[in-house]
């Protein structure tokens, strides 16, 4: 049985990753941390998980009372994660990193993002770039998974086949999309009260969200990546518009290379929506050619909370471990 631990326990990843662990065969959760939460039982803060773990309280942040634990999920603010997950890999732990920390391959263009100095740069190097669909080989043998971010994943799914295969232009890219509320995290914020949120529409970070560099840096190609907040609770649309001049049977058979035999991807003509993954750790691609304007329109959808986050994070611990990568993960969305 694996011995697992989070910490920063008390968001929604954290919470999203108690309630998956919980019905996963191969894992034992031994703790949950949470510094502003320490003593606090777990069904306190959230009362579904009373459930799966009882009397279970939130552990205070002390990283020696870790060791023995097999994997660690960090889910701390930008450059905190760093310096906890480095300790724990120092002690033999596996790391898996919700935060940015270790998700880039430029130092430089970490730090310049996140306006933050990294507290580990050493070993930024043995890092690898969680995202299984794509970096299976490497992540098997990783000792640290830098788990990719939402709006990443699901841009970053749709765009990599094309690109891989040269059936799209690399300039001019554009990618606007919408995320849930719970994309910003479990905090009090003007902005995502309800009476904010609710029935309202609106972009936000034009031109300097942080994953824009995250999305350029894996794809290698300059874009426009504009987010927008939806008045709901969670999942992830993004459309990209691009210069393409191949067929639908080109475009079908690069997705087909890459996802064919990928339990969590699939691409089609038809276009997604967000109650089709919702729930699920699926990621599902639909486009469209518009042979007009000489372009393609690619939409893709996932939860954010799940391979946007929590579960991607629970399907690379199953990479590291050698388990079946499915385990412990919902295949079928919530459609209603």
């Amino acid at each position: 049985m694996i011995q697992a631990a989070i910490v920063g326990a008390n968001g929604y990843t954290g919470f999203e990753l108690m309630r998956l662990l919980a019905s996963h065969p191969q894992v034992k959760l031994t703790a949950a941390v949470s510094r502003s939460n320490a003593g606090v039982p777990v069904a306190d803060l959230y009362p579904p998980l009373r459930f799966a773990y009882g009397d279970m309280a939130f552990s205070a942040a002390d990283v020696s009372q870790l060791k023995g634990v097999d994997v660690c999920f960090t889910a701390l603010p930008h450059a905190a994660s760093a310096e906890i997950g480095g300790q724990l890999h120092d002690m033999g732990v596996k790391v898996i990193d919700l935060s940015a920390d270790f998700r880039y391959d430029s130092l430089e263009l970490y730090q310049s993002t996140y306006k933050v100095t990294h507290p580990r740069p050493e070993l930024n190097a043995q890092a690898v770039y969680g995202l299984p669909e794509l970096f299976r080989d490497k992540i098997r043998a990783a000792s640290i998974v830098g788990n990719p971010g939402c709006y990443t994943t699901c841009s970053i799914l749709a765009l990599y086949p094309l690109l891989k295969e040269g059936l799209i232009g690399r300039d001019g890219i554009i990618i606007d999309a919408k995320s849930g509320v719970t994309g910003a995290g479990r905090k009090a914020d003007l902005a995502y009260n309800l009476c904010e949120a609710s029935e309202n529409f609106k972009a936000y970070g034009v031109t300097t969200h942080r994953h824009t560099t995250e999305i350029e840096e894996k794809l290698g190609v300059s874009l426009s990546f504009t987010p927008h907040l939806l008045p709901v609770k969670r999942g992830i649309l993004a459309t990209v518009y691009v210069e393409c001049t191949a067929s639908d049977a080109d475009i079908q058979a690069a997705y087909d290379k890459y996802y064919k035999n990928e339990r969590f991807v699939f691409a089609s003509p038809m276009l997604p929506e967000l109650h089709h993954v919702r729930g699920s750790n699926c990621c599902a691609i639909g486009y469209k050619l518009d042979p007009r304007l000489k372009r393609v329109i690619l939409v893709s959808v996932i939860d954010n909370l799940i391979k946007g986050a929590s579960g991607q994070a629970i399907q690379n611990m199953n990479i590291l471990f050698g388990l079946d990568e499915g385990l412990g993960l919902p295949l079928v969305g919530e459609y209603l």
